[in-house]
C-alpha cells in the first residue's frame, strides 16, 4: 500500500462532502470514491455474511495493535469527534489525569477503579451539579496505565478544585486525590485549548522521540513532528504510542450525556452557509494506492474560536 499526503485540497463546488459540526469546530470530508452500500453483515464478533454471495466467513482478527493501525486511528477519529462536540474549554470543564502509585497493568482494574472514583465524585457534588465524563486510557512503555478524564460540571458556570501538596508530596488540600485513592492526580484547565480533541488525542498517541523508542515503531508508521513543550521545541513520533494498545480493548468510556456530533451531506459550495466567512485552519489530502485501487480523501477544518482572535 502506498499513501501520499499533501497540504492542499481541490474540491469542486458541486461535489458532495460530509460536514461534521462539533461546537465551534467544523470538519469537511470529501471522498473521491465512496461506497454507500454495505457489502457485509456482521453476525457475531467472529463471523460475517457476504451479501453478494450469501457466504458466511470469519473475520481475520489482528494479533496486536501494530497490525490494526487503521482501526485504531478510526477509533481516535471518533474520539476526537466526541471530545470536540462535548468539550470546548468552558469554565465548567476540567482535564484530570489519574495515575497509580503501584504497578497496575490490567486495564480492567483501571476501569473498576475509575467507576468507583466517578461514584465518589458524583456523590460529593450531588447537591450542586450533575457530572458528565469522557475517560481515555493511556499506555506507558512500562506496561502501566493512566486515565485521562474530561469532566463537565453541567449545572455550574465554572469549577475550581484545589490540588495542593507539601514538599514531601503529602496532600494539604487535594479532594480528587482522596477520591481517587490510588496515586497521583493532575488537574488541568481547558480554557486555553481551542481544539481539545486534537490536543488530547495527540497526547495519547504521540510519544517523545528518544534513542530507546525510535526502533519500536516501524518505518512505515514513523513520522517525526516537532511540538513546543514548556517553551522548548521537542521531537515526537506521531502515533508512536499506538503499538502499546492491546487489540480488542475499549480505549474510552463515556457517560450518557456525551453525545455524537451531527453529520450531514451537502454540496461543497454550501459549506459557507455553515462556517460563514471563516477560513479553514487546516487542510489535508491523502491518496491511498493499493493494487489496482486508488482513492483520495480530503479534509478541511474550520475553527470558529481562532477566527475570533
Amino acid at each position: 500500500m502506498n499513501i501520499r499526503r499533501e497540504d492542499c485540497v481541490d474540491i469542486y463546488p458541486q461535489e458532495e462532502v460530509t460536514v461534521t459540526v462539533m461546537s465551534h469546530i467544523v470538519e469537511v470530508q470529501h471522498l473521491e470514491k465512496e461506497n454507500s452500500q454495505a457489502n457485509i453483515k456482521k453476525l457475531d464478533k467472529d463471523h460475517y455474511l457476504e451479501l453478494s454471495t450469501g457466504e458466511i466467513k470469519e473475520f481475520i482478527h489482528a494479533e496486536n495493535r501494530k497490525q490494526s493501525y487503521n482501526s485504531l486511528r478510526q477509533t481516535f477519529k471518533r474520539l476526537r469527534y466526541l471530545i470536540n462536540n462535548n468539550f470546548s474549554g468552558k469554565g465548567n470543564e476540567l482535564h484530570v489525569v489519574l495515575t497509580y502509585g503501584r504497578h497496575v497493568t490490567d486495564p480492567k482494574e483501571l476501569y473498576r477503579d475509575f467507576d468507583k472514583f466517578m461514584k465518589r465524585l458524583r456523590y460529593a457534588y450531588k447537591d450542586k451539579t450533575t457530572i458528565d465524563y469522557l475517560s481515555v486510557i493511556e499506555p506507558q512503555g512500562s506496561g502501566r496505565w493512566h486515565s485521562h478524564c474530561l469532566l463537565r460540571f453541567n449545572d455550574l458556570d465554572s469549577i475550581y478544585i484545589p490540588n495542593k501538596f507539601d514538599r514531601e508530596h503529602n496532600p494539604i488540600d487535594a479532594p480528587l486525590y482522596k477520591l481517587w485513592g490510588q496515586g497521583w492526580v493532575t488537574i488541568k484547565s481547558l480554557k486555553d485549548v481551542d481544539n481539545i480533541g486534537a490536543y488530547l488525542s495527540a497526547y495519547l498517541t504521540d510519544v517523545e522521540l528518544s534513542v530507546d523508542n525510535v526502533m519500536t515503531v516501524s518505518k512505515e508508521h514513523r513520522e517525526i513532528v516537532v511540538k513546543e513543550v514548556d517553551g522548548k521545541e521537542k521531537k515526537f513520533i506521531k502515533g508512536g504510542r499506538l503499538h502499546m494498545y492491546p487489540p480488542g480493548m475499549n480505549l474510552y468510556r463515556k457517560s450518557k450525556g456525551i453525545v455524537e456530533p451531527v453529520r450531514q451531506k451537502m454540496k461543497f459550495k454550501d459549506v459557507k452557509k455553515v462556517v460563514g466567512s471563516v477560513k479553514p485552519n487546516y487542510q489535508k489530502k491523502i491518496t491511498v494506492e493499493s493494487d489496482d485501487f486508488t482513492n483520495t480523501i480530503q479534509y478541511l477544518q474550520y475553527n470558529m474560536k481562532r477566527n475570533q482572535k
